[in-house]
């Protein structure tokens, strides 16, 4: 209770900075997109990596139980529908939660534990809208995007499995991912993309700000922060997906 209370407090907090500074026109933007280039650079290859065989895994598991049951035509619908509302939001969290978290994680934290954190406390500098708020505006900017990198990458390469291995012709594919999907499967992609990257980034900044005892303490609370974000995002996934399938009607071919 203490961890989530401590959290919830430091997400106001960095909200709030972020929009007022944002507003004022105070914002740290070069120290944003610095950032967001970070996120990009050690997270945007590992996710091209994990999406490909994400969606070759999806492609031939639907695949087969399609050719089964005698439902091959509707396989595009199922792979691509499948991949943007559950594999690219799940994916993206898993990139955002390892490697940017954790890297986030570790450089706050060993700037705590050399006292650079007290350092701007006493210079009248608020550290959460000076470090963590500018993180927090790339993180979900990035996560943003690799959602839809992990969304073309995987939709991709099921197409080029199921097209081009014969099972399906390319229209029939392609006709029946449009009959079924709808924007608003795009849009609740984007939005637990946004809300993954914000947590992670929650997560991590609370870890790292928290970190003591040198070192090791930095890597047991980058160690901490991984846990707790794959924790935090599962459940969250989940409720977002439950009230998506409530609250929006699904589409009927």
């Amino acid at each position: 209770m203490r961890t989530t209370g401590a959290m919830a407090l430091l997400a106001a907090s960095a909200t709030r900075g972020a929009v007022t500074d944002i507003a004022a026109r105070r914002f740290s933007w070069e120290e944003c997109v610095l950032q967001a280039w970070f996120m990009v650079r050690v997270s945007l290859v590992p996710t091209i990596l994990v999406a490909i065989p994400f969606g070759v895994i999806v492609s031939v598991q639907v695949g087969g139980v399609a050719q089964q049951i005698g439902a091959a035509s509707f396989s595009g619908a199922v792979n691509g529908i499948g991949v943007l509302r559950q594999g690219a939001p799940l994916v993206t969290s898993l990139m955002i939660a390892g490697a940017v978290g954790s890297a986030m994680c570790s450089d706050l934290g060993a700037r705590t534990v050399r006292e650079e954190v007290d350092a701007l406390r006493v210079m009248g500098i608020d550290p959460v809208r000076r470090l963590v708020a500018p993180r927090l505006v790339a993180a979900v900017a990035v996560a943003l995007l690799l959602n839809v990198v992990v969304a073309v990458t995987a939709i991709g390469t099921g197409y080029a499995l199921n097209v081009g291995g014969g099972d399906v012709a390319s229209g029939t594919y392609l006709g029946s991912f449009v009959s079924f999907a709808s924007p608003s499967d795009l849009v609740l992609a984007e939005v637990k993309a946004a809300v993954f990257g914000f947590i992670a980034t929650i997560v991590a900044a609370h870890k790292g700000l928290g970190a003591t005892g040198g070192p090791r303490g930095v890597a047991e609370a980058v160690n901490q922060a991984v846990v707790l974000s794959f924790i935090l995002l599962a459940l969250v996934n989940v409720a977002l997906t439950q009230a998506y399938v409530l609250l929006v009607p699904q589409r009927i071919a």
